[in-house]
């Protein structure tokens, strides 16, 4: 099957809001060589990124809808109509092999729509385009209800985090300082030809001048070295963790920040990390392995107290489960799978999972909140219901160079050559 079939296929259930890229991307990489994973990637990642846009070009130049069954002619479409805008392939070439992957989906009577849909937008794309900008989905390139409530939230910032959400993201490595410096990992990408630069906010984290796969990266399969995003790292130094404390990492998968929190701190007592779901908490013990550290996992619900044995932490890391607003860039389809009324939910489930989690620290610890949202419906306001209900909590402010000060905590919008969207918040439990 040809790659643009494969993708069509790829997307088609992410379109339909079945799966996730995530789920549904590895699904397609098998199906496809080492030498085309790149560009099926390129294809997935490019459509879901600007699926508002090439979805309202699509509705105009098809004069009805695909059916439920015909989804993955629907994505073969938007990967046409992508690549005409998008993408450097010649435009004959592209014209003719995504009409030709009709065939490979078997429904050879589509080649003439998609042959007619993409020589129209060959003749009028100066002029559907400008017709189209007027509407500001095609404009910015999110839904709509996205773009009011980012206006209305974040007034001075809102074009800057959706020109940026359209953007691809850097790549950022997190250094094991516990086993070699940054400044002498930073020596042994440049001897292996690879450009990067010290990141400004966490003292551990590197920004590639170029992605490139991990395997290629010095000592990546030893330990030296994880791909992370420098917000993400910022978590560790929050904790300010301590020799002999016990610690706990709620919804911990993948397992990044856990194991920050033990490459930051070799010398804590005990460190426990729980996740809901079991594929995910794998996805943690491959992490543990690879850099020769000890937790232990435990597959549990955040929100409920069954599996904690009523010994006291520390320090706890809440980072909840939300919209993950803040890393569109990194999840485009994030765009197409968020609605409005999903911020309530997620937000009476953070402000659940705070509440189990509280009763689990020690008077005198410390708990951080996180989430990678950009919403303040997820974060400072979760934070300030919290503190209704907690009389032994006390905010404290976090003083930074990074972010910008809320009511309650920090909160981090996706920068350019930088860091994703994230936000925090520091809760100190009363002694008494």
């Amino acid at each position: 099957m040809k790659i643009r079939a494969i993708a069509a296929r790829t997307l088609a259930p992410v379109i339909a809001r079945k799966e996730s890229l995530n789920t549904a991307l590895p699904k397609g990489l098998a199906q496809v060589s080492d030498q085309e994973r790149a560009l099926l990637q390129q294809f997935c990642y490019g459509v879901m990124r600007f699926y508002p846009r090439l979805n309202l070009l699509a509705k105009k130049l098809l004069k009805k809808p695909f059916k439920e069954y015909d989804r993955d002619l629907e994505a073969l479409v938007l990967i046409g109509l992508y690549q005409l805008l998008e993408m450097r392939i010649p435009q004959h070439a592209a014209l003719s092999e995504t009409v030709d992957a009709a065939v490979d989906l078997k429904k050879d009577w589509a080649k003439g729509l998609i042959n007619a849909v993409l020589r129209r937008l060959q003749r009028e794309q100066e002029s559907l385009c400008q017709q189209l900008d007027e509407n500001p989905v095609f404009h910015y390139c999110h839904p709509l209800w996205m773009i009011d409530k980012l206006s209305h939230n974040w007034p001075d910032n809102w074009q800057q985090i959706l020109e940026e959400n359209n953007q691809h993201p850097p790549m950022t490595l997190r250094v094991n300082q516990h086993r070699i410096s940054r400044d002498e990992y930073l020596q042994d990408l440049i001897a292996e030809g690879i450009e990067a630069s010290a990141s400004p906010f966490s003292g551990s984290a590197i920004q590639l001048e170029k992605a490139c796969d991990v395997g290629l990266l010095p000592g990546f399969d030893d330990g030296m070295v994880s791909v992370q995003d420098e917000a993400a790292q910022l978590s560790a130094y929050l904790l300010d963790l301590k020799p002999g404390q016990r610690v706990l990492d709620a919804c911990a998968a993948p397992g990044g920040k856990l194991c920050h929190i033990l490459e930051h701190q070799p010398d804590l007592d005990h460190v426990t990390a729980i996740e809901l779901e079991d594929n995910r908490a794998l996805r943690i013990d491959e992490n543990l392995d690879r850099l020769q550290l000890d937790a232990e996992v435990i597959i549990a619900d955040a929100a409920s107290a069954d599996w904690w044995d009523k010994q006291s932490f520390d320090r706890i890391l809440v980072d909840a489960p939300c919209s993950a607003s803040g890393v569109i860039r990194r999840n485009p389809d994030i765009k197409h799978m968020r609605q409005n009324e999903d911020l309530k939910v997620l937000a009476d489930i953070q402000l659940s999972i705070l509440q189990n989690c509280w009763q689990m620290l020690a008077p005198g610890g410390t708990l951080v909140y996180a989430t990678c949202s950009v919403f303040p419906q997820e974060n400072e306001r979760v934070v300030a219901r919290f503190l209704k209900l907690q009389h032994n909590a006390i905010h404290q402010p976090i003083t930074a160079d990074w972010g910008t000060e809320r009511p309650f905590g920090r909160q981090l919008f996706p920068q350019t050559e930088g860091h994703d969207g994230f936000y925090y918040a520091v809760l100190h439990k009363d002694q008494s």
